[in-house]
Formats: C-alpha cells, structure tokens, sequence
C-alpha cells in the first residue's frame, strides 16, 4: 500500500447567475502547507484551475482535470462573516450560514472514522442519494485512490464575484455539476469542512513521480508580476 496525502481544510462551492460555477479550496494542513486554489468552469465548460505555485499547480493538475492552468497569487480571508478569495482574475465574496442539518450529523462522527477509506466506501450509496453528482471516493488517476471525508457543512448565503472585472451575477446552485474530477461540490451552495485523502501506488515518492491524467496544458502566468509574487496563504 502507498502513502497517504491528507488535505485538511475547507471546500467552498456555488455557482452564480451569469453560469460560472467555482470551487475554491482553502488548505491549512497539507503536504505542501497551508495554500489555496481555486477551481473555475465557465458557462462554456472551460475548466480552469487558479493555483498559487508549481508544486500545488503540479499535484492538483494531476488529479484533476483542467483546459487551462493559471499560475496565480490565490488569498482567502476567513471571517465569521464569510470569505473574501483574491486569485488573479477572480474576485469573490461569501456570506456564511448556519450549520445545515447535514453538518450537524457529521460533527458526530468521530475524525478517525471520517477520515478512513472504509467510511467513504460505507457512506458512499447515501451521498451519492441526498446529493446528487456528489461522490465521496474514486480514482486520481495514476494508480491513486482518492476519498472525501466530510466533516461540517455550512449554507452560503450570499456571495458576489467578478471575473477579469466582470460582474458575475447574484448567487446560484452548483448546476449543472462541476466536471473537475469524479465528484462535483453540493448543487446548494456550501462550505464543507473536510479532510481529502489520496493514497499514492506503492513505491511513488509523491506528486512528481507519476504522468498526469489530463488534457490540461498549464498556462504562463498573465503578466510578469504575477509570475513573481508571493502567493497568499
């Protein structure tokens, strides 16, 4: 059995009025330390990844799929109000809700239990019935097993977001679902608490040691300055 690659932190999904849908990742425990990133699929099924160095860029754009990738300062604020996400031609806020019904069922689920393999797979015929295109494990590709342990979930309220200074329109679900990987986030807008584990084949040292499995092609960054800037954790 490979190693295990566990991504603590928060998934932030929702979709808005002008047909962009966004997934943005806030990560304070993981491998690489605490980053961001942010996963976008424009009204015409672009799928662009906003990530805020090479080794993130590299892993995620291995287990995901992407048509394009930005290399780009990505910053979240997290307040008891919301979020406030800065990644190159994103601006984005979210207004935070209560805790769904949801979270208050998985707050009583032990972490050892949530985090397990063997949760996801028992889990997995539910969450695939309450939400629909939501799936809890499947393959990275490359020999990888990848499986979501939830752990709170949170409504979005609100939100505003604009797109290279474009307003994209009030909030929306998350329809039709993402197409990133073998899960899409919640149709209804949410922050899910959650713990992403990846198992890595046997004898792999990590992200570089396999071929990614993607039609991406990773894009230069929009201007010299942002190819150089520190990105915001």
């Amino acid at each position: 059995m490979g190693a295990h690659w566990r991504f603590r932190g928060h998934i932030a999904g929702l979709g808005t009025a002008e047909g962009t849908r966004l997934v943005v990742g806030h990560w304070p425990t993981s491998p690489f330390g605490p980053f961001s990133d942010v996963m976008v699929e424009r009204p015409d099924g672009l799928r662009i990844l906003l990530a805020p160095d090479q080794r993130v860029t590299d892993f995620v754009a291995a287990t995901y799929r992407f048509d394009e990738v930005r290399l780009v300062p990505v910053r979240v604020r997290r307040s008891a109000a919301g979020w406030r996400v800065e990644a190159g031609p994103l601006e984005l806020e979210i207004g935070s809700g209560p805790r769904a019904p949801l979270g208050r069922l998985l707050r009583m689920v032990p972490g050892p239990v949530a985090e397990s393999l063997t949760w996801a797979r028992l889990v997995a015929p539910v969450a695939a019935l309450v939400l629909p295109g939501v799936r809890t494990t499947g393959s990275a590709g490359g020999g990888r097993v990848e499986w979501y342990g939830a752990r709170d979930v949170h409504r979005i309220t609100g939100a505003r977001a604009r797109w290279d200074g474009r307003d994209l329109g009030g909030l929306r679900p998350v329809e039709p679902p993402t197409r990133f990987g073998f899960s899409s986030t919640p149709a209804t807008p949410s922050v899910v608490t959650v713990t992403t584990t990846v198992q890595l084949p046997p004898a792999s040292a990590g992200p570089r040691a396999r071929a990614p499995h993607r039609s991406a092609r990773p894009a230069r960054p929009r201007s010299p300055a942002a190819a150089g800037a520190d990105p915001g954790r």
